[in-house]
């Protein structure tokens, strides 16, 4: 009898990523952690500092060292080398660069030997303006060459990238949460709110009846939280007895502080921010830019309303019909303090939005549907047979 053939090695995917904390760290993870049960091998590829690289050794990736910085700079030519040698140890089948600098060194390492897919996360020019961002646009333009699939979070940011004259081969694929994770606690939010309060010791003056507003993001000019801010001292005299909750830290921490009305708490990084979502009777984000949020998603997921700015990711975010009431455009102060103290000062109505926000969490944003569609479209490209339980969400 003829033995039968060994088994194929299993697909190895190499994630290529720079920023190790915040949204981009948790969507790989997530990635990691759905490709090890589907009987791939994923690989990441990442600075050494932060939280990413922990999180994806013990979700079953192998884990190499990437030096990189988030800014562009004289350190690139390293940065190329290092993901080029990267790619030589593990030789992967598809190598998934994540953000604009994974993006940028991945490509030029590779420059399409490796099937290729790119996920921005938001685009890069986005983020700076001048000469800066003219040379990342003509980069981007330049690059998706070399990208076999440009993934988008959101036909938000698919489209803000074409009309930019990015020519590429996209498909999008929306963000979604772990649900059972993010969960609503006993399923009443008065209790709720006052079991994760009492769990996150909150000073004095966050003490009482009063509502409670939460931003959870990286303390950076992209989250807006100046603008937030700037807004504050209106939403108090709208609703006095309002307080505000900014959860995360980052390279504007210090200036913040300085700027920052009465009635504000900073509370640093939260390794777990589902007490400081269980804690918000509203999470508010009001960004600059974006792909499409992770934070407002897993406050919804948890019952919570979200108010957000209209930027990239956040319409296709929310429940159909509830634009009007949790949008607010980017950076204008005056209407985003309107918005907070219209809503703030409605306790019946933010439940009502609370309810409808988990309801949409748990139809649209389960994040089984996106990893499932990111590995169905790795076997699409590297022309593979897809496993039948995958359904893909892509343009």
């Amino acid at each position: 009898m003829t033995a039968p053939p060994p088994p194929a090695p299993p697909l190895t995917v190499l994630h290529l990523v720079q920023p190790v904390e915040g949204g981009v760290a948790r969507v790989v993870v997530d990635l990691v952690r759905a490709q090890v049960a589907s009987g791939l091998r994923p690989v990441v590829g990442c600075p050494r500092d932060g939280t990413l690289a922990d999180a994806a050794r013990a979700a079953g990736a192998d884990v190499l060292t990437w030096r990189a910085g988030r800014a562009p700079g004289p350190g690139l030519p390293a940065e190329v080398l290092g993901a080029r040698r990267i790619v030589a140890r593990v030789r992967p089948d598809l190598l998934h660069a994540h953000s604009a600098k994974a993006g940028l060194a991945g490509r030029l390492a590779v420059r399409g030997t490796v099937p290729t897919v790119f996920q921005p996360h938001a685009w890069s020019f986005d983020a700076v303006a001048g000469a800066t961002g003219a040379l990342a646009l003509r980069w981007e333009r330049y690059g998706a060459r070399w990208a076999d699939r440009v993934l988008c979070v959101s036909e938000a940011e698919r489209r803000a990238g074409e009309s930019e004259g990015i020519a590429a081969h996209w498909s999008v694929i929306r963000n979604g949460v772990d649900l059972d994770h993010f969960r609503p606690g006993t399923g009443d939010p008065a209790r709720d709110r006052a079991a994760a309060r009492a769990e996150l010791a909150l000073p004095t003056p966050f003490h009482g009846d009063g509502p409670l507003a939460v931003c959870v993001g990286r303390l950076c000019q992209q989250k807006g939280q100046d603008i937030l801010l700037r807004a504050w001292p209106e939403v108090l005299g709208t609703v006095p007895g309002a307080r505000l909750a900014l959860v995360g830290d980052g390279p504007d921490t210090e200036r913040l502080r300085r700027t920052a009305p009465p009635g504000v708490h900073f509370a640093g990084a939260a390794p777990d921010i589902r007490p400081w979502l269980r804690a918000a009777d509203l999470v508010v984000l009001p960004s600059r830019w974006e792909g499409m949020a992770l934070a407002p998603l897993e406050a919804m997921a948890s019952g919570r309303p979200v108010l957000l700015s209209d930027v990239s990711g956040a319409r296709e975010s929310l429940p159909p019909g509830r634009q009007r009431l949790c949008l607010v455009p980017p950076e204008d102060p005056t209407a985003l303090a309107k918005a907070l103290g219209r809503l703030l000062a409605e306790p019946r109505l933010l439940t009502e939005l609370g309810e409808q926000a988990r309801q949409h969490a748990r139809t649209d944003l389960d994040v089984r549907r996106t990893t499932d569609a990111v590995t169905g479209l790795y076997h699409e490209l590297l022309g593979r047979p897809r496993p039948l339980n995958q359904e893909r969400i892509s343009r």
